[in-house]
């Protein structure tokens, strides 16, 4: 294992849902400080969104892809194999680098591949800096493009991962506040029916591909059975009433 200096460090820098545009300026400074910029890509090859937003910034010579299984669900073996392979990498490249940055979709402590490679890291190289530069969130772009609003007075704000399955989403639902739903879909289906199960579907809506030309923002009324694109996200206001202030 190559000697790590003491100086250097390790960022993890948030690049937003996918518009260039919602990148902040303290991460852009700090991919164009970076000596070398890490994007994560599945293993089947195609270049991910963190890696297109990343190039609108720094000169392709200095992104390095390093293979995530991302799409891996099922093996848990091959999932963390590649992790332990994707921070053996980026072992090395700390070895030769003063700053090496991680690019991660949204924010890089919320649901980021970020995390289980700081976790490796810091298993390798004990002691290693690891840092980290927030990203605008895909609820936040939602929100914005949507007109939803996310929270007002003391509402809480729930977000689930409908990863962890539609039964998670549908206790959220039937308690208090916002809730925004991630990564839903491929079960698109089931999200609907717990919406109209819970009564939160009239307000609801849902968009999948902000601020690319692929973007597309619906009602969550309008959810059938298709499946959607998986980096989909659905905001279910809180139930108001009472007119402005109500929840002050």
């Amino acid at each position: 294992m190559p000697d790590v200096m003491s100086s250097s460090r390790l960022i993890g820098v948030g690049v937003g849902p996918g518009d260039p545009e919602l990148v902040t300026v303290k991460g852009v400074n700090a991919l164009r400080a970076a000596d070398v910029v890490v994007v994560p890509v599945m293993d089947s090859g195609e270049r991910g969104r963190a890696e297109a937003t990343v190039l609108h910034y720094v000169p392709e010579e200095k992104v390095l892809r390093v293979v995530f299984a991302l799409n891996e669900r099922s093996d848990r073996a091959r999932r963390e194999a590649a992790w332990d392979a994707a921070g053996a990498k980026v072992v090395q490249l700390l070895g030769s680098h003063r700053v090496v940055a991680f690019a991660t979709i949204g924010d890089p402590n919320v649901y980021s591949t970020f995390t289980y490679l700081a976790l490796t890291i810091g298993e390798l190289v004990p002691g290693v800096v690891v840092e980290t530069v927030p990203g605008i969130t895909a609820m936040q772009d939602l929100a914005a493009r949507s007109g939803a609003v996310l929270t007002e007075g003391t509402e809480p704000l729930t977000l689930v991962p409908v990863t962890a399955g539609a039964a998670v989403l549908k206790d959220a639902l039937a308690g208090p506040g916002t809730v925004v739903a991630y990564k839903f879909g491929r079960q698109a289906a089931e999200v609907a029916e717990a919406l109209r199960e819970t009564g939160r579907i009239e307000d609801a809506v849902w968009g999948s591909a902000l601020g690319l030309a692929e973007e597309s923002i619906r009602p969550a009324a309008e959810l059938g059975g298709e499946p959607l694109p998986y980096l989909s996200t659905l905001i279910a206001p809180a139930r108001r009433e009472g007119g402005r202030g109500g929840k002050l």
